[in-house]
């Protein structure tokens, strides 16, 4: 049997995320008075026992990036906060992608003025047959990036988008911008109109396969994950966000 190869630092480092991540998880669990094992990680990727996770945890075995993909998902994290090497590897906008104004600069050109709309609002203006119609916004906004006509913001509500363990994160009073014409794939992030529901909603869209889920970046929320179908209408891309402070 041929020797296993020793990791990287860059890998030992993956390792030791992918380990930090699991045991604040258990931590969460536990607070809620629940539990969370390798085992119960190592079934809900579809594993047949807990040595491949307790492997990759431990640094016996470099993560690749269909293990960093499923662990994501179980444990309600994005790849990139696991290993940043795969990430970048994935190709696609993740959301360490999503464009904003840094804060420590200057304020951006008026790249056209943007209506600030309801949620309520939000959910039927895809029927709209005119981008800015008269009184439709709460007000108008500069968007800090190029954007189609059809753009719109909302006011970000709740917490269920608020990611306490840092990285890409969106608090209640935040502005975003939403773009009907940027092609949401794995990773955007969305507002969607579900069926059904008279508001339109704000989530992380995640895609596995023919299935299509929401996920809300804060782990603590009670429906992390939520399965939607082909009727539910995605309304717009995230391509930025306003922090109000």
């Amino acid at each position: 049997m041929a020797k296993r190869r020793d990791l990287t630092p860059e890998e030992q480092a993956e390792s030791a995320r992918l380990k930090a991540i699991y045991e604040d998880r258990k931590a969460a669990a536990k607070a809620r008075g629940q539990s969370l094992t390798q085992a119960d990680v190592a079934e809900r990727a579809g594993w047949s026992g807990q040595s491949a996770f307790s492997q990759y945890a431990t640094g016996k075995i470099p993560l690749n990036l269909d293990a960093a993909l499923t662990l994501a998902r179980v444990l309600a994290c994005e790849v990139g906060e696991i290993s940043p090497r795969l990430a970048k590897m994935m190709n696609i906008p993740s959301a360490s992608d999503v464009r904003e104004a840094p804060n420590t600069e200057p304020a951006p050109a008026n790249r056209g003025n943007i209506p600030l709309i309801s949620w309520v609002q939000a959910g039927s203006f895809h029927e709209a047959v005119e981008a800015y119609a008269p009184g439709m916004a709460e007000k108008y906004l500069p968007c800090p990036v190029p954007h189609s006509d059809w753009t719109f913001a909302l006011r970000v509500r709740g917490d269920s988008m608020f990611n306490p363990h840092g990285g890409k994160s969106f608090s209640e009073g935040d502005i975003i911008y939403c773009d009907p014409e940027v092609e949401a794939i794995n990773r955007s992030f969305v507002v969607v109109k579900m069926v059904d529901e008279q508001e339109a909603t704000f989530k992380q869209l995640v895609v596995e396969g023919t299935f299509r889920y929401l996920k809300a970046l804060n782990p603590s929320w009670p429906e992390p994950f939520v399965r939607i179908d082909s009727e539910a209408v995605i309304l717009g891309v995230v391509i930025a966000k306003l922090e109000q402070f």
